[in-house]
């Protein structure tokens, strides 16, 4: 039966369904489309033979909000959803945001904080004997011991603190499938602890061979060392073909066990996954309310790989959906462009066809898929590896033919693009071809800073592969025009973030002065954000990075991270005080003036409260890298 799945019992009677087999609770808004993780899920289940009900964003603080579609048969499935509720409800300076794009209308407060642990408490209060199970981005990046920078604590284990039984971690798709035969089969879900992919509790290890035995739970809170170095086992435990199973203990309480990740989709079954039956829209019972606002950009977007080899230190993907990357077939992404076409809102434009990376399209070396990723070194960073397979051909190949469909006029890269694995690719064809088809005026790419120091601990290209980036970009844009093949300039615009673990004032004023050079006014910066299992996030909590156990400079009290901040936007007028001050403490007066090399005059100079800070330059270098003024930098 095609349609939204069932949201209520009359819904169920529709489908003749007396009870579910899996009731679906999720903290986004019910979005069928298969950019949303709970709704491959629930498809995929639906695919094996399950019925799943879903109830999304329920009322927390009502017990009944969870029993709506009645006790089902398997058990309860729970995800806060596509986004960390607590990302999604709080910036990085810990202030509550206003707008939610998951929730019909925009409209915050319709989830509760730590989703999974608020829903996994009220079914198991409700539900005291159905199996509960946690997944998604939230469970997943939570599955051992971890810092919460919202609390500044390092918490337990999500499992539990959410009183569920099971915890899948990574896309899951895999993991769910086995789960529920396993319970179907009539399995206990406190023996299924034999399941790739997920975390259990024990109370003892008897049944394990040779696992990797963590510090204690009150070991790493006791001691900063502790956690680095238990967190690096955990990162270097990330690839299906190398890890081991993980156990961490809590003290008069029990183990909590990891098994090893799931093995990666293959092509086939990533096929399958994204030809499921999709509404592709949100569910019309949000329509009174304005839909949900998180599908308009993605709506005509394609998913094309997963999985990224870029190793960013601030990254989660790691430890999420692994290094190895899982791509669709041409065949595949083109039947779902080929449906775009049919839609009546589709105005012929795709949006993006990518993933984490868009350019990664198959693994970064061949031993990968037999052997799994490097632990000891990544593949692009200091250096790309001398085994990195570059190769853009299939990619282009890809991108040409969603070209060529009747009913498409023009097809976006969006996903972000490691300009270090572009430069290192010999051929220009992949180059000239997204510059000349593929980006609409900008082309948004991540140096993240140019500080060397801060790059190398962010897993970041030196500054020097930038600026040849930078280069080549004008160079072909340059002759697309002169060859007539374009009319208009085309702009890079950089992503750049403040306050990351090694960043110093020093290092913040030196980023000011090349924002000064290039011209460049960052309508918004991202200031480090230390969300949960990132190498960062540990380095933030630890003042170490656990790679090497060598000491790292944090930048942790607000008045200094406001000060970095400001200094990247040192042409607002209302960051004057904060610029000034930051450049009189570390010595750089030179700075203060009316010189040109100078960030501001030597004092305030009033404007009118409805007036703008011009971003204006004539600068002969902005001219010639073909670099804008304007940028911003999307949520």
């Amino acid at each position: 039966m095609n349609g939204f799945l069932p949201i209520s019992k009359q819904d169920m009677r529709e489908r003749g369904w007396d009870q579910c087999d899996f009731v679906y609770v999720i903290g986004d808004a019910y979005v069928d489309h298969s950019s949303f993780g709970p709704a491959i899920i629930s498809r995929v289940l639906e695919a094996h033979g399950y019925k799943v009900g879903i109830i999304a964003q329920p009322d927390w603080k009502d017990e009944k909000s969870v029993a709506i579609l009645g006790k089902p048969r398997l058990g309860f499935l729970i995800s806060g959803g596509n986004i960390d509720s607590m990302v999604d409800h709080y910036t990085v300076a810990k202030k509550h945001r206003t707008y939610d794009y998951y929730t019909p209308g925009g409209v915050m407060g319709r989830r509760p904080d730590r989703c999974d642990v608020v829903y996994g408490n009220l079914i198991r209060k409700t539900f005291k004997d159905s199996p509960v199970i946690i997944g998604g981005i939230e469970a997943s990046l939570r599955r051992l011991a971890h810092y919460d920078y919202w609390s500044d604590k390092v918490k337990r284990s999500i499992l539990l603190d959410s009183a569920a039984d099971l915890l899948i971690y990574g896309m899951g798709e895999h993991q769910i499938v086995e789960i529920a035969d396993a319970l179907a089969s009539g399995i206990d879900v406190k023996d299924l602890t034999f399941i790739r992919g997920t975390v259990y509790k024990a109370r003892d290890l008897d049944s394990l061979v040779d696992p990797l035995i963590l510090p204690s739970y009150e070991e790493i809170c006791s001691e900063k060392k502790t956690f680095a170095e238990s967190f690096y086992k955990q990162y270097i435990n990330t690839d299906p073909f190398s890890a081991k199973t993980l156990v961490e203990k809590y003290k008069d309480y029990e183990y909590v066990v990891q098994n090893p990740p799931a093995f990666p989709l293959t092509t086939q079954e990533m096929d399958d996954v994204y030809a499921l039956p999709y509404m592709r829209s949100y569910h019309p019972v949000y329509e009174k309310e304005g839909g949900v606002p998180a599908l308009s950009e993605i709506k005509y977007s394609i998913t094309s790989n997963r999985g990224c080899f870029g190793g960013c230190s601030f990254c989660a993907l790691t430890f999420h959906q692994g290094r190895i990357i899982q791509s669709r077939s041409h065949e595949s992404i083109l039947k779902e462009a080929e449906e775009f076409t049919k839609e009546k809102d589709f105005k012929g434009n795709i949006n993006d066809v990518g993933g984490p990376t868009a350019d990664f399209r198959h693994p970064a070396c061949d031993k990968q898929l037999k052997h799994g990723a490097c632990q000891n070194r990544q593949c692009l960073w200091p250096k790309p590896c001398p085994n990195l397979k570059v190769d853009h051909s299939d990619y282009l190949s890809l991108l040409r033919k969603l070209r060529a469909l009747p009913g498409v006029k023009k097809v976006f890269v969006r996903s972000g693009i490691r300009f270090d694995y572009l430069l290192a690719d010999k051929k220009d064809d992949y180059f000239r071809e997204l510059c000349k088809y593929h980006i609409s005026g900008q082309l948004r790419v991540a140096p993240e800073h140019i500080s060397d120091n801060v790059l190398s601990l962010m897993g970041k290209p030196e500054n020097a592969v930038y600026e040849e980036f930078v280069d080549k970009f004008a160079r072909i844009n340059g002759g697309l025009i002169k060859n007539g093949t374009l009319d208009h300039n085309q702009y890079v615009i950089p992503y750049l973030m403040s306050s990351h673990p090694g960043s110093t004032l020093k290092d913040a004023i030196a980023l000011a002065e090349y924002i000064r050079d290039l011209g460049y006014c960052p309508e918004q910066v991202q200031d480090f954000y230390p969300t949960p299992s990132t190498i960062s996030t540990c380095m933030y909590y630890t003042g170490l990075d656990p790679r090497t156990m060598k000491p790292v400079y944090v930048p942790k009290s607000p008045h200094e991270k406001a000060m970095q901040r400001a200094l990247i936007q040192y042409r607002n007028p209302a960051n004057y005080d904060l610029v000034k001050e930051a450049l009189i403490k570390e010595g750089r007066e030179d700075l203060i003036g009316f010189d040109k090399h100078c960030l501001i005059p030597p004092r305030k100079i009033a404007h009118s409260s409805g007036e703008k800070h011009n971003c204006k330059t004539t600068d002969k270098y902005r001219e010639a890298r073909g670099i804008t003024h304007k940028g911003r930098r999307p949520r």
